[in-house]
């Protein structure tokens, strides 16, 4: 999986460089996050900007970071979703469970 990571003001950001999060990759996502969780980076935020198709997979692998975040007192916040990929976050209603933000700027500064 084509990732990278960039510190900004206190976060962690993940960009994924990819159009799909699927069974192919959402093992190798999950594991990504849960490592920069172990090694001391907690607040994360997850950049989609170029993901146009994400499916139950890779849901579940951004909400097995959210829980493994959360247990360690961080965030995993999304951030630039997609049309498409916003509306699978609202049919699962996983809009309710994730902060997710317009852009970077959003995301890096809110206090919640």
């Amino acid at each position: 999986m084509n990732l990278t990571q960039q510190q900004l003001d206190g976060f962690n950001v993940l960009h994924i460089n990819e159009e799909r999060i699927d069974a192919h990759n959402s093992s190798d996502l999950k594991a990504f996050i849960i490592d920069m969780i172990e090694e001391g980076e907690p607040n994360i935020v997850v950049q989609l900007q170029q993901v146009k198709f994400i499916d139950s997979s890779g849901l579940g692998a951004l909400l097995a970071g959210f829980k493994h975040a959360t247990a360690k007192s961080g965030k995993l916040a999304l951030s630039n979703l997609q049309p498409q990929v916003l509306s699978m976050f609202e049919l699962t209603r996983l809009n309710r469970v994730f902060e997710i933000y317009n852009n970077l700027d959003e995301a890096t500064t809110s206090e919640s």
